[in-house]
């Protein structure tokens, strides 16, 4: 199951899949003003297999549920669900921005990860680089900041989720295909909010199904070009690339929610967006 390793092939993948998750992180916050988003995560998750399934079943048949690593394309799920809910609902009360660059602790956690479980060799410039990252989610989230808040465990509670999920896809990819394993963790993540989503249910206008559907599209093409991407580099030189998807999401939340993050909040950003220039670098050399 695997691939040549084009590591360009694999940075425009992975930028291309943060564009799509920043937009559709901005119409999942639209949809939270008017319904639960226990809802909206659902609703996504819906769209995403029947997408999935209306493309590829005809194709692949049953061999979509294949697997070789059912435990691993289970707790997969599991990562999706918990970062998913978790974020959503952190939504409304962190602005989009913020809560991406809270997230983003994953790439740090997912480096330790790879090198403790992938056995992949981290130089000291990454663990440097990496810190330095935390350093500016401190930044973000400071005290006496608007987002010191109990929400704020909300995006980071994504964040651990988020870097188990992309741990997982790399082990996974080395056995299982790539439409499968998107399908499983599609339908797994279906099954647990369905057991949910009755206890929140609200018929959505037409406007707004029109919108979850193009926010589900989004989120369906996002995953598959992140999952791919990881066929083309190593986990610790590709993840740094994913801090992208901060200033995709901070573009968002100033032209659609008018929000725009403080100087110090900037601040943090940029090192984080330079802490993860410096992971390539030191990866290069």
């Amino acid at each position: 199951m695997n691939s040549p390793q084009r590591p360009l092939y694999g940075i425009l993948l992975i930028l291309t899949s943060c564009l799509l998750f920043s937009s559709q992180d901005g119409i999942s916050k639209y949809l939270t003003l008017f319904y639960s988003p226990i809802l909206v995560v659902w609703m996504r998750f819906v769209i995403q297999i029947s997408l999935t399934a209306i493309v590829f079943v005809p194709r692949m048949g049953i061999s979509i549920l294949h697997t070789k690593q059912l435990k691993l394309q289970l707790a997969r799920g599991a990562c999706m669900v918990t970062a998913s809910v978790s974020f959503v609902v952190g939504l409304l009360y962190v602005p989009i921005g913020e809560a991406t660059a809270v997230v983003f602790l994953s790439p740090m956690l997912l480096t330790w990860f790879a090198g403790k479980v992938l056995k992949e060799k981290i130089k000291l410039g990454q663990w440097i680089a990496v810190g330095s990252g935390l350093v500016g989610v401190m930044v973000i989230v400071r005290p006496g900041s608007d987002l010191f808040t109990p929400a704020i465990l909300l995006p980071l509670t994504g964040a651990i989720s988020m870097s188990m999920f992309q741990l997982l896809t790399r082990r996974l990819l080395t056995t299982d295909h790539i439409v499968s394993t998107n399908f499983i963790t599609g339908v797994f993540c279906t099954i647990i909010m369905s057991l949910l989503v009755w206890y929140f249910w609200q018929t959505p206008t037409l406007p707004h199904f029109l919108l979850m559907l193009v926010g589900g599209s989004f989120a369906t093409i996002g995953h598959l070009l992140l999952t791919y991407s990881y066929r083309h580099g190593s986990v610790v030189m590709l993840a740094p690339f994913s801090y992208a998807q901060i200033v995709f999401s901070s573009l968002v939340a100033f032209l659609f929610f008018g929000h725009i993050p403080d100087d110090l909040t900037i601040v943090g950003m940029a090192i984080i967006i330079l802490s993860g220039a410096g992971l390539v670098w030191w990866q290069r050399r």
